[in-house]
């Protein structure tokens, strides 16, 4: 019979930037938690050029770094507050967000993934948590009351709850036997760090065009990251030439506004729509990308999952506080109750986007530029639009 190593209450398999806020919310409330993960995030290089994988951090997402106390270590490295967003199609069709008529200070935040992931697990090692790095899961197995895991070194570990934050592949997941709807869309995305000529500013803007956006997103100095959607075979054409090259591209098919960039590293995906059929089986949860992932086009894809962090931490430890048990099916439906349905909203509001947009009918182009001037000029309907996006 296998020797268990350790019994925690909760085991989450993955500790990137949801699994890694959820283990940290889940310690602050005194519950015993372990955090598997295949590799320590890199240290930290105030010279090194920005990560690639960039990510929009909004209000509500800040606060729960602020309540995790990360949000300074992200601080003391680098981030970079956006105060105004503006898309459009047609340029007399424009419409513009900015912070001051929600009366905030800022949006949100453009923070490097590995920015994010280091301060987290800087956090972590200040925590009552076991860091079980490198490690990855092999086996899971339901057993009275919980769950064993087998991990690749052979060792088994006990948990009253196992969470997949493992990602969009989620092998919690999979092993778990829960199925997904999902599709592929007809395009691909790529992210380009650029220097610009100018400072970036803090204005975030997105074009659309009938091939996909074209997104623009400042950083600190004079970074800044391009977001290019296309389709796949344009996007690995983009993806196969050499930066000056791809320099070319960037001024021929960005808005005059961007200036003069320089590209130094590009890196790209396809797009995927991925939901699990449910988020829960008792004593298992799962959160972020490995639940829901999401058409990137309004950067809401780590928000989400930190409302979903946010959502978990809240009925676990109240249904602590009422002598409940806090693993059971009964109660993490409420999880799921509380997040599936606002997932879906967000993912089909993308996709309505995604389909009105990537489309070359005229009438149709008419109809939506008209819908950006009507939005434009909506008044409180926008100012809610935006809150629902920051999720305040």
């Amino acid at each position: 019979m296998m020797e268990i190593k350790q019994k925690v209450d909760v085991a989450i398999v993955g500790g990137g930037m949801v699994g890694a806020a959820l283990a940290s919310g889940l310690a602050q409330h005194g519950f015993q938690v372990a955090v598997l993960e295949q590799e320590v995030p890199p240290e930290f290089d105030s010279s090194a050029d920005p990560d690639v994988r960039i990510s929009a951090i909004g209000a509500a997402s800040v606060a729960l770094l602020r309540q995790l106390e990360v949000w300074p270590q992200v601080l003391d490295m680098r981030c970079a507050a956006y105060r105004k967003l503006e898309t459009w199609e047609w340029q007399t069709a424009q419409v513009s967000f900015d912070a001051e008529s929600l009366g905030l200070p800022e949006l949100g935040f453009m923070v490097e993934n590995s920015v994010l992931q280091r301060a987290l697990w800087q956090r972590l090692q200040q925590q009552q948590v076991s860091l079980l790095c490198p490690a990855r899961l092999q086996h899971l197995q339901q057993v009275n009351g919980g769950w064993q895991m087998t991990l690749d070194n052979g060792e088994a570990l006990q948990a009253r709850l196992v969470v997949g934050a493992d990602g969009a592949n989620s092998q919690v997941r999979q092993l778990a036997g829960i199925g997904i709807h999902g599709w592929n869309y007809a395009q691909s995305c790529m992210l380009i760090s650029v220097r610009c000529e100018h400072p970036a500013g803090d204005t975030t803007w997105q074009q659309f065009t009938p091939q996909g956006p074209r997104a623009f997103l400042p950083l600190f100095d004079r970074w800044a990251s391009l977001v290019w959607y296309d389709s796949p075979a344009r996007i690995r054409q983009l993806q196969a030439m050499s930066m000056p090259q791809l320099q070319k591209e960037i001024q021929a098919h960005f808005p005059a506004r961007i200036g003069k960039v320089t590209p130094l590293v590009a890196g790209s995906f396809p797009l995927v729509r991925r939901h699990a059929i449910r988020y829960t089986l008792p004593g298992l949860a799962l959160v972020g990308d490995a639940a829901h992932t999401i058409n990137p086009l309004a950067g809401q894809g780590v928000n989400l999952g930190y409302r979903d962090v946010d959502a978990l931490i809240a009925v676990l430890s109240e249904s602590r506080l009422r002598a409940e048990d806090w693993s059971s099916a009964a109660v993490l439906m409420r999880y799921q109750r509380k997040r599936l349905k606002d997932n879906l909203l967000m993912q089909s509001g993308m996709d309505l986007f995604y389909f009105t947009f990537s489309n070359r009918l005229a009438p149709l182009r008419v109809v939506r530029n008209l819908g950006l001037i009507v939005a434009e000029h909506s008044g409180v309907l926008k100012r809610q639009a935006l809150r629902y996006a920051l999720g305040l």
